[in-house]
């Protein structure tokens, strides 16, 4: 499927195609902190089949525990977080991040990673009151 995304300020713009299939969450306490949300929601794409359109993004290169050393990719304006890669490209793809796609909402996640750190509450939330917009006062 071909996809494009942009930051929230719109900074960055960029195309890839990916695999449908591919879409996972990852429950890792690093995708936690990084993404200040409970998961975060990726798709593998290769290297040669995503492009920036505009801008270039900062980068900051982590390592995580297992030491694996992981270069993450945002906005140097707003902070949008765009993607993550190995640091030594052996593998050759980009961990693309879901939510800075426009085509989001047709992408269903296919599998969970890391889910022995997923936060307790994680099933229950479909049991929650839901709202279309804010929560009423």
């Amino acid at each position: 499927m071909k996809v494009d995304g942009r930051c929230l300020c719109g900074y960055l713009t960029y195309e890839a195609e990916m695999d449908t299939n591919l879409v996972e969450i990852c429950h890792c306490t690093d995708c936690q902190t990084l993404s200040g949300s409970a998961f975060r929601v990726t798709v593998p794409v290769v290297d040669g089949i995503f492009n920036f359109l505009s801008g270039q993004p900062k980068t900051y290169v982590k390592t995580a525990a297992s030491g694996n050393r992981r270069v993450l990719a945002f906005c140097p304006e707003c902070g949008t977080s765009v993607y993550s890669r190995p640091e030594n490209g052996t593998h050759g793809f980009f961990g693309l991040r879901v939510g800075s796609l426009r085509q989001r909402a047709d992408l269903i996640p296919r599998a969970q990673c890391w889910r022995g750190s997923a936060q307790t509450w994680i099933d229950e939330v479909g049991d929650l009151p839901a709202y279309d917009g804010d929560v009423p006062e």
